[in-house]
């Protein structure tokens, strides 16, 4: 059975407060032997290192744009301590989830930009890479990389085919999922398919960004349907969607995104055994 690396996925998110365990079992016995945990905010460092810790998967911390809102300057300081803290600890990979969005009216660009270079600077300083939030904001995000130089991975890509060269020219990988099971991504869809096989990861994002077959549209939800909710252990169909989008197997598309998530997040290669 080919194995799968989700490289982003909110466990600690509350839709799982009812099922985590088995939920992270479900994906498991479904080939998913690893999810990379990011953080959104400092109230949540210490639960995403546990939940690392509790199912042998890895995790990272970072200050979200979405929560820069309500964050206080000093969020910073807490980032920073805490990846003094846990430096040593093989299963911090990252600083993430961090990034720019510009789709959520109400957000202060201005604030966002501010967290997301300071985020930057953390990372170059402790030699780790970002999973980057890209949301109409792929241009601020490059121009900040192209000053602090760091590698990663740009979760849920969505910008234009010259973006993502430039973010693959800078060393990183880009995380498709769930949308690229929908036929009317038609952008998102190109992409990832004609992108090179070796600037792919795949991730979930759960419980959000759920594949076609969960997703309910809002007639659906007015009249009293839940969102479906996403997990890791749809990865393999996700993944199988996407083999079958470029023409190759789904053995060659494991293998090929287990690789390169290692070279986005070295410190993988230690856990995994590679």
């Amino acid at each position: 059975m080919p194995v799968w690396i989700d490289t982003h996925c909110h466990l600690d998110a509350p839709e799982f407060d009812a099922d985590r365990d088995a939920m992270r079992e479900r994906a498991a016995r479904a080939g998913v032997v690893h999810c990379v945990l990011p953080a959104v905010a400092p109230a949540n460092f210490e639960r995403v290192r546990a939940l690392a810790h509790r199912h042998g998967d890895s995790y990272a911390l970072g200050i979200h744009p979405l929560s820069t809102a309500n964050a206080q300057e000093s969020d910073l300081e807490l980032l920073d301590r805490a990846l003094a803290e846990h430096r040593g600890d093989a299963r911090l990979v990252a600083v993430g989830e961090i990034g720019l969005d510009h789709l959520v009216p109400g957000l202060d660009p201005l604030r966002q930009a501010w967290f997301y270079r300071g985020q930057l600077e953390l990372a170059r300083w402790y030699g780790l890479p970002v999973l980057l939030h890209v949301r109409r904001s792929a241009d601020g995000l490059l121009k900040e990389l192209r000053r602090v130089r760091v590698t990663g991975i740009a979760h849920a890509f969505n910008g234009s085919a010259q973006q993502a060269s430039e973010f693959v020219r800078l060393g990183f990988k880009l995380g498709f999922g769930g949308t690229v099971t929908y036929e009317r991504a038609l952008q998102i869809r190109r992409l990832a398919t004609q992108l090179p096989l070796q600037a792919l990861v795949l991730e979930t994002d759960a419980p959000d960004i759920p594949p076609h077959w969960l997703y309910k549209t809002a007639q659906e939800r007015q009249a009293g349907a839940a969102q479906g909710r996403n997990e890791p252990a749809q990865l393999p169909a996700i993944a199988a969607e996407l083999a079958a989008l470029r023409g190759i197997t789904v053995e060659e598309l494991a293998q090929a995104s287990a690789r390169n998530a290692v070279a986005a997040l070295p410190r993988l290669a230690g856990l995994l055994g590679r």
